[in-house]
């Protein structure tokens, strides 16, 4: 294998505002052999997550930040092409932390094994992946939806939102989604079943707030925070939950994170707000994805996948998710 080149790209500085072409090395160096204990993986399909912005910065969070010089984390799905570990063999499908690049050698901690025929790999990046897993854990464990709730999500149309808001109408809630474009709004409600849309580009996101939830919110999901999470914090219902599961609107400010300022609302209603990281429910994946993918097969959950091709494209393609251009889960075809 060494006579192979893997493409990588290494984390070069600590951005400060968006990152760009320039934040990363992109280097061609050989293909490594595995030691013992270790698998070499061709990697196929990488995931493109808001997260990756956070990874980047140095600082205490729920990961270690990526080192200086270190491959880009990512999470990917790719073929076991030589191993000298017994749990995985040649030609095994597997998840892990694969990074951005064209091979993975190493130790697979955390690996787990797919398998392409029963759904398309890229599904094990959305919803049979982490963004499966968050939607479900965040929504059910943390906002704990009951029937006749309404619920609100942020980032509707996106990778997470779109699952969440399918989970919560199966559980009998009234749901609405907060997306960009009329593209997108339509989406939730023809494609995916949801009760309501709101256009944050084109209409005032309190006024559809109103307009959509004429009886309040329940439970909120939250994926992009900033001025989105102020407008639903106003129309709180009493013993609302809020979901903090991401906040991409803040990400790529060079100024300090803009916080709530309607932060009151959570005392007048005796409201909950709450981070969410899906690594703490590790231990219930299997069961979670089991129900996950009895969803799908029953036609009650749909995926949409935004696949982009190209490796090389990697620093572009990952700003699609802050410009709001992605459409479903964003994932690199290497």
């Amino acid at each position: 294998m060494t006579a192979q080149t893997n493409r990588q790209f290494l984390l070069a500085k600590r951005p400060v505002g968006p990152a760009t072409r320039e934040t990363f090395t992109f280097q061609h160096v050989p293909v490594g052999e595995p030691a013992t204990g270790q698998i070499l993986v061709k990697n196929q399909y990488l995931s493109l997550d808001p997260a990756m912005r956070g990874w980047m910065n140095e600082g205490k969070s729920y990961l270690p930040p990526v080192a200086i010089g270190e491959v880009m984390r990512a999470l990917g799905v790719g073929q076991v092409i030589t191993s000298n570990n017994p749990g995985f063999a040649v030609g095994d499908y597997v998840n892990g932390a694969l990074g951005i690049q064209d091979y993975f050698v190493g130790e697979p901690t955390g690996f787990y094994k797919v398998d392409p025929t029963l759904a398309p790999l890229p599904r094990y990046l959305s919803a049979l992946g982490m963004t499966g897993m968050t939607a479900y854990f965040a929504l059910l464990n943390v906002g704990a939806p009951k029937a006749g709730d309404t619920v609100v999500l942020s980032g509707a149309a996106g990778a997470v939102g779109s699952i969440a808001g399918q989970i919560a109408k199966l559980k009998g809630c009234r749901v609405v989604g907060i997306a960009g474009g009329k593209d997108k709004c339509r989406f939730l409600i023809d494609e995916l079943g949801f009760d309501g849309a709101i256009d944050y580009k084109s209409e005032d996101v309190v006024a559809g707030l109103k307009r959509e939830c004429p009886k309040g919110v329940d439970v909120y999901f939250d994926n992009v925070g900033g001025d989105i999470l102020d407008a639903v914090l106003s129309r709180l219902n009493f013993k609302a939950r809020v979901v903090i599961c991401g906040a991409i609107s803040q990400y790529n400010n060079k100024e300090a994170v803009k916080g709530p300022a309607n932060y009151l609302s959570l005392l007048i209603n005796r409201a909950r707000m709450e981070g969410f990281v899906v690594m703490d429910y590790a231990a219930q994946y299997a069961s979670a994805a089991q129900e996950m993918a009895g969803w799908m097969a029953k036609g009650q959950i749909k995926s949409k996948e935004d696949i982009v091709e190209g490796l090389e494209t990697f620093p572009e393609t990952l700003m699609k998710l802050f410009n709001g251009e992605n459409f479903g889960k964003l994932v690199l075809k290497v």
